[in-house]
């Protein structure tokens, strides 16, 4: 019954592609990134045929995943100078962020479609000995045409929700084969590693998550504190957002603006001095900058974007005059967390599942999440109960919240404290996964 599922499997994907085709084209006029080398997608390459079997396949979809690829690709190079590696991704974002991690001898390349034979001619033209699926990325056709090549498929940095445990069994026929047949399963967590367990996953550790093991670029945080510093009210960032978050931010600093303007109208200093705090809104994912831009001024605020600053934010009379900052660049976290005095948890306040606040903590900017945090859930558990971060109901209770910590200065210096402390103390997980990784190399 599963060969008979997998094989209708196979034929849905090969009658997808025409749409396949039509979505990234579509894609492209927002992303041109999308229009590059597209026919990479279905396994016709321009770089060389591999005669030998040297390269380490490396598979991050996206963005995250890509900078999560990046503790482990430091790791390995250390260990083993010389070693090459197959990069694939599945988004423009994850592609371009992942063309900085390349060393000569490397190659990149889209994750080829999961059609038998996109998969065969990927594996054929590269033939990688090892492959390494970074946090959730699992394809039937994949896995199933790794295991016939006898090359070990490990899953690292893994993380499965409970919702997609569901939708995983939902397919159980499709699912669990595919889970059965990967050679190792590295987990984040013990909930992971029971989750994955249940489809049948060879879990072999739990190493927690890599991404403690980043370290923010210390020149962006010295240069978001020194802007901050030159500013006189504190600074409350929406970081990576997410649609249909937005909206409801807006219309907080939307209200804390107007209230501003009566009381700044009721005084004899109607000036800068009367407004209270910035907002800087961050979102997730590049393609949405101008969008979000727009939304701003349509909810009657004004933005000054930072790819138009010079220098800080002090140092522009737009930027000090604006409503709302939009962090408009690439690979800047690091700046706009040490910018920040504390930061609202994009994809917390609708059910999403929370982006990654780790990168938060290890920056010392305290975090103000929402209920929905099931993308990084021992995470987040672990940094409200060490004071890390705090959780609240709703939009208007997160901004209330962050309002209140960065007028309590005592409290504001113990929370960032936490986050260091609670980033420090959960180190190591790059380390755990290149001793279970020495088996294969």
């Amino acid at each position: 019954m599963s060969q008979l599922l997998l094989r209708l499997y196979s034929l849905a994907m090969v009658l997808a592609q025409p749409m396949l085709r039509r979505k990234l084209a579509r894609r492209g006029q927002r992303e041109p990134g999308y229009l590059t080398a597209v026919e990479e997608r279905f396994g016709h390459y321009t770089q060389p045929a591999e005669t030998s079997s040297e390269l380490v396949w490396v598979h991050a979809v996206s963005l995250g995943e890509t900078r999560t690829a990046a503790m482990l690709l430091k790791a390995l190079r250390a260990q083993y100078p010389g070693l090459r590696i197959l990069l694939t991704h599945g988004t423009a974002t994850g592609r371009a962020e992942g063309a900085a991690l390349l060393q000569p001898g490397d190659v990149q390349v889209w994750q080829p479609w999961d059609s038998l034979a996109a998969v065969a001619r990927f594996f054929n033209h590269f033939r990688p000995r090892l492959g390494l699926l970074m946090e959730t990325e699992i394809w039937p056709n994949t896995v199933a045409a790794a295991r016939a090549r006898a090359m070990p498929l490990v899953l690292v940095n893994g993380r499965l929700s409970d919702k997609s445990l569901q939708q995983a069994l939902r397919i159980a026929l499709l699912s669990l084969p595919a889970y059965g047949a990967l050679a190792a399963v590295y987990a984040q967590t013990e909930d992971d590693a029971r989750r994955f367990r249940q489809l049948g996953a060879p879990v072999t550790g739990v190493f927690g998550n890599l991404k403690f093991d980043a370290t923010p670029s210390a020149g962006q945080q010295t240069q978001g504190r020194a802007w901050r510093q030159a500013l006189a009210q504190p600074v409350l960032m929406f970081a990576s957002s997410r649609e249909g978050e937005e909206a409801d931010f807006l219309k907080q600093i939307k209200a804390a603006t107007q209230e501003k303007v009566e009381l700044s109208a009721m005084s004899s200093a109607a000036n800068e001095s009367a407004r209270a705090f910035h907002a800087l809104i961050v979102p997730r994912h590049p393609q949405r900058f101008d969008e979000v831009a727009a939304l701003v001024e349509q909810h009657g605020l004004r933005v000054s974007r930072r790819s138009q600053w010079t220098g800080g934010p002090a140092d522009s009379d737009e930027a000090r005059q604006a409503d709302v900052w939009l962090g408009d660049s690439l690979g800047e976290m690091a700046l706009y967390y040490g910018l920040s005095d504390v930061a609202l948890l994009g994809g917390s306040f609708a059910p999403l599942g929370g982006q990654n606040l780790i990168e938060a903590a290890a920056c010392g900017c305290p975090v103000v999440m929402g209920p929905h945090t099931f993308n990084f859930a021992e995470a987040a558990e672990l940094a409200e109960a060490e004071g890390a971060a705090l959780r609240v109901a709703d939009m208007p209770e997160a901004v209330q919240a962050a309002l209140v910590l960065v007028s309590d200065l005592p409290a504001l210096a113990a929370a960032v404290d936490s986050g260091l402390a609670f980033a420090a103390r959960n180190r190591g997980a790059a380390a755990k996964t290149l001793d279970a990784l020495r088996a294969y190399l």
